[in-house]
């Protein structure tokens, strides 16, 4: 009997051992209900590095994102409103246009003054030909060359300035390049302080829309009176 006694005790005993106790259970419950849970506060982005190109880094407030070009007494000249509520990208397409063009218009006029009182290469000085007529007169051995030449021009003015189609939006600028700045600088011009490139830049786009005007003038006044410039001029 006191052996039976004896295993009993010894067994609640040993029980009571691995049994949790109520009042450490209660205390631990409650401080984990009293701990702040952890919340992962949000990492904020780093904002991407403004890179100036040729020393312009794009102004929202600014015209047309303070690209050169205004120039007194006009200062910025829109008044149709061609860059008006446009975003970064259609401002730089709409002064790539402007930039290309007149590039074009100046070798125009060049070509107008030129091509009418040198030796044409149908005619010579024999039958001198106004310049609006001188295209249809050329054969076209001349032509398909001069045609391809601008071709691969112009693939690599897209290659270098535009984003491919399908890797972007259509008729889009690369972010990093500048409109009309193409890296075709034989003679070392391009100035490498940014006040005298928008300087250069600004008289670049001058003389283009003044040789865009000059060179209709030239077309519209030889469809009118089928003279060429010089000899409507008097000369």
């Amino acid at each position: 009997m006191k052996l039976s006694l004896t295993l009993i005790a010894a067994t609640v005993g040993t029980a009571s051992a691995f049994a949790p106790n109520g009042a450490s259970v209660t205390s631990a419950a409650l401080r984990m209900s009293e701990e702040p849970s952890a919340v992962e506060e949000p990492v904020e982005k780093a904002a991407p590095a403004i890179v100036a190109i040729n020393g312009w880094v794009a102004d929202a407030s600014a015209p047309c994102y303070g690209l050169p070009g205004a120039l007194s007494p006009l200062g910025f000249f829109d008044p149709l409103g061609f860059t008006k509520d446009k975003d970064l990208v259609g401002v730089k397409r709409i002064r790539e246009a402007e930039v290309m063009h007149g590039r074009v218009s100046m070798m125009a006029v060049v070509g107008y003054l030129i091509g009418e009182n040198t030796p044409t290469i149908a005619f010579g000085f024999e039958n001198p030909t106004i310049a609006n007529n001188q295209l249809a007169e050329i054969p076209g051995t001349v032509l398909f060359p001069f045609f391809l030449a601008i071709n691969i021009c112009e693939a690599y003015r897209a290659n270098r300035g535009w984003v491919e189609p399908g890797m972007g939006p259509l008729f889009t600028l690369r972010e990093n390049y500048y409109p009309g700045d193409l890296g075709f600088d034989p003679f070392g011009l391009k100035p490498d302080n940014a006040a005298d490139f928008a300087n250069m830049q600004t008289k670049e786009l001058s003389n283009g829309r003044l040789a865009m005007l000059a060179a209709a003038g030239f077309c519209v006044q030889e469809l009118i009176n089928g003279q060429g410039i010089l000899e409507n001029l008097g000369f």
